[in-house]
């Protein structure tokens, strides 16, 4: 007989938990774990169900699936959007790098981002930027701290070619780049150099924000 793990409703407060799924004589524990964590990407996975990718502050960068997430009752309904903050609960596999998703509670939909298409393209770059320079399942606090910080910045600023190149430098710093000069002139070639690609997204988003700095009073 086993016991499976489903969403909960909406608000509850939630801790560590386990569940036990009995086969046979073995006794096989899941450990349900809780950490804050920004929606970055998300696709479907079935007629009801998402694969849903994270960064997380406790377990670095993770794929779960969010069973019957696609219902229209669901748990999960309006709380997986992209670049949403929300504290989740996951049931992480032993198997591969694909986990459970069992409940989140929505902390910061970042909702300005939104409002102007220039922030929404800053955001997704940064999105891309994070998934080609870490690795997935990989613990990295600082990375979840830096792009928190810069989702409230552009949930209530326009973006600058400067805080482009500030995210650049300290995602440089946070994945190992130590070479000063390099962080200081060019960080973006640093990142390129290190994990062989930079986004394509890059370029268009550069020349857009040159575009309308040129149109901002000095």
């Amino acid at each position: 007989m086993e016991t499976q793990l489903s969403a909960r409703e909406p608000g509850l407060c939630f801790s560590q938990q386990q569940t036990t799924t009995r086969r046979s004589d073995a006794c096989y524990i899941a450990q349900v774990d809780t950490t804050a964590a920004i929606l970055l990407r998300k696709r479907k996975f079935s007629d009801t169900s998402l694969i849903v990718s994270w960064c997380t502050e406790s377990f670095g960068c993770v794929q779960t699936m969010a069973k019957g997430a696609r219902r229209p009752k669901s748990p999960f309904g309006g709380k997986l959007d992209l670049f949403f903050e929300a504290e989740i609960s996951i049931v992480r596999s032993r198997k591969s790098d694909l986990h459970t998703l069992t409940e989140l509670v929505l902390s910061n939909p970042f909702a300005g981002i939104r409002s102007r298409y220039l922030r929404t393209q800053t955001a997704a770059y940064f999105v891309e930027l994070i998934e080609i320079c870490t690795e997935r399942d990989h613990r990295e606090p600082e990375l979840f701290g830096l792009l928190r910080r810069a989702f409230g910045y552009l949930d209530a600023t326009d973006p600058t070619p400067r805080a482009v190149a500030h995210f650049e430098t300290e995602l440089a710093r946070i994945t190992g780049v130590h070479d000063q000069s390099r962080l200081r002139y060019d960080p973006a070639f640093a990142l390129g150099n290190l994990f062989g690609r930079l986004p394509l997204s890059r370029t268009p988003l550069l020349k857009t924000l040159a575009a309308e700095a040129k149109k901002t009073p000095k």
